[in-house]
């Protein structure tokens, strides 16, 4: 019989600070795991740190630039220094680029997209890659975004990465699934957890609210922990040994894939 849970997991989430990692690292501490917050921002880590460690949750924080590397290659060696192994990890930290029409998308912003987007997530899985293989399991959790699955105006770059990132997910599933790792994207299409972020404006948000109560058949926002968190959970666990390579909407309806 397989295993839904997530206790006593060594699960890593990158962008574990604020708005969807946030909520995922409380979730998964919550359930038992041993959840390591990777952040860039050395406030909202050790604020993130403070609160899950008040909950009696094994939890280790390590600042970390996704752009960077050799940072990640440390990080991870630095988890298995300290837990002896690391089981999953959510790759949800990117540098997400202002809005730009297509005919003005710049070349810098691209360059920061896709090295703390598409490079950042994959070295993130190398790095966990060796140790995931010799202990023979591990859960790769990748994010996409319905802006690459369809497409949003002003948000060309930030839609590209996210394919990329999604394309790269579907081949470490078919190259890595005999090693007994499952690489799984998820799309969080929300706009609520930008809130306090900086990440959209306000102007944005506004109209990513407007699209999610016209489509979507719950009619609101989704929650990261405690929406969108037991399904990534489900992702990390022994139960999802059999669904790999796979994009999972968790929009609530919003959006659907034939």
């Amino acid at each position: 019989m397989t295993d839904a849970s997530i206790a006593e997991r060594v699960i890593i989430v990158t962008g574990a600070g604020k708005g969807v990692g946030r909520g995922l690292a409380r979730h998964f501490g919550r359930n038992g795991a041993q959840v390591v917050c990777a952040e860039l921002d050395p406030d909202t880590l050790a604020d993130v740190v403070k609160e899950l460690e008040g909950e009696g949750v094994d939890c280790m924080g390590y600042r970390l630039d996704v752009g960077d590397r050799d940072a990640i290659f440390a990080m991870v060696d630095a988890v298995v220094e300290r837990f002896g192994r690391v089981d999953g990890i959510v790759n949800n930290a990117m540098s997400i680029p202002p809005h730009q029409p297509v005919a003005e998308l710049s070349e810098d912003r691209l360059d920061r997209a896709l090295t703390t987007g598409l490079k950042g997530t994959l070295w993130c899985m190398q790095a966990v890659y060796p140790h995931m293989k010799a202990a023979g399991w591990g859960r790769i959790v990748n994010v996409g975004s319905a802006a690459g699955v369809f497409s949003f105006e002003g948000m060309g770059t930030y839609g590209a990465t996210k394919e990329a990132i999604r394309s790269l997910t579907r081949t470490a599933a078919r190259e890595w699934f005999g090693d007994g790792i499952t690489v799984n994207l998820y799309c969080p299409v929300s706009t609520r957890h930008y809130e306090g972020t900086g990440q959209l404006t306000q102007e944005y948000q506004k109209k990513g609210m407007a699209v999610v109560q016209a489509l979507s058949p719950t009619g609101y926002d989704g929650d990261a922990e405690t929406d969108l968190g037991p399904a990534v959970a489900f992702l990390l666990s022994d139960a999802c040994r059999y669904l790999t390579g796979q994009t999972l909407m968790l929009d609530g309806g919003t959006y659907a894939l034939a």
